[in-house]
């Protein structure tokens, strides 16, 4: 299933193929699966409970707890983007690739994929009556910490272990310390995105930013749809922006954490920083609120990352400039 996950994620292709063999066939897998639940959720025809329905089964044949046959086959025919829909065809494939992964692979691939699904799930409750009419917000912000982690701190822990189990890399930190690490890396990806694509997500009817801080400037979730409400969020987003730019600076201590000679580690570790740290340079000259604007990194500049980074990585003062003199 390589070629379906360079198609259904280009950028995270990019960063999994420099990965060592034997952590890069349960990381990959585990995201398809991620991947998969994701497009169900995502699945608007459908109603929110029969998508939670789906999702709940999807999550139990993980698990192992439930052997009936899923099809997915009549959620195809609903996706704009046909690697997804070849996806969704595609999942008995992915669960039996699943069942044939090592034991402790096959664990921690279950462990992630609950709190994925469960971060999926919560979103689709909070979501159901959500509409462009109806703006509904997250109330604090735990609560977004919270949505982070599920659906993407989860996996910076899921790959710190991963990469311990099978590398044993005796880095200058403890494994504690990486997954901490590694937690707030995934927390910061998933913070950029959801500052990136507010306009998109606002017109659906999801408001990530909490209640109790759009309150704090005088704005009610239902204004962020007035692009001549940028001034007065910016407070607030710009503080959220922050946090995550601080999340991806530590992401770059974990990826140096990492003994030089994991050169492929390291290298895949750093490419989603750098993406993330080009597109928060974008997002902070922006029209946050505009949907018209659609802020991201052009393909040009994430080849040129690439190369950058290949070319960096044996040269200690270009790896250093390259992650923005944030050296430790």
């Amino acid at each position: 299933m390589r070629d379906l996950l360079r198609q259904v994620s280009r950028s995270f292709y990019l960063s999994l193929q420099w990965l060592p063999a034997g952590v890069r066939e349960p990381i990959r897998l585990a995201y398809l699966l991620a991947r998969t639940s994701d497009t169900i959720a995502d699945t608007t025809r459908l109603p929110a409970d029969e998508r939670l329905a789906a999702l709940d089964q999807f999550g139990r044949r993980i698990a192992g707890t439930d052997s009936s046959p899923v099809n997915f086959q009549p959620l195809s025919a609903d996706q704009g983007n046909p690697a997804e829909a070849i996806l969704l065809t595609r999942t008995e494939e992915a669960l039996t690739l699943l069942n044939r992964l090592p034991e402790q692979d096959r664990h921690l691939v279950r462990q992630v994929l609950a709190t994925i699904i469960s971060g999926q799930s919560l979103d689709l409750q909070r979501f159901a009556n959500a509409s462009e009419s109806n703006v509904i917000p997250l109330a604090t912000a735990d609560d977004l910490e919270d949505y982070t982690y599920r659906v993407a701190g989860c996996v910076g822990e899921f790959w710190t272990r991963v990469c311990f189990a099978h590398l044993q890399p005796r880095c200058e930190r403890s494994e504690a310390d990486m997954i901490r690490l590694g937690v707030h890396y995934g927390q910061g990806l998933q913070l950029v995105n959801i500052l990136r694509d507010l306009p998109r997500d606002l017109r659906q009817g999801r408001c990530y930013l909490p209640l109790e801080q759009l309150r704090s400037v005088s704005l009610a979730p239902r204004e962020l749809l007035d692009a001549r409400s940028e001034p007065a969020l910016r407070p607030v987003f710009d503080a959220w922006l922050d946090r995550a730019q601080a999340h991806l600076d530590e992401g770059w201590l974990y990826t140096n954490a990492y003994p030089h000679r994991l050169a492929r580690v390291r290298i895949s570790c750093a490419l989603p920083i750098l993406i993330g740290w080009r597109t928060i340079d974008l997002v902070r000259t922006g029209r946050v609120l505009d949907p018209a604007t659609r802020i991201k990194v052009s393909r040009r500049s994430v080849q040129w990352l690439v190369l950058r980074t290949l070319l960096s990585h044996p040269f200690g003062f270009l790896w250093c400039r390259l992650g923005r003199d944030r050296c430790a």
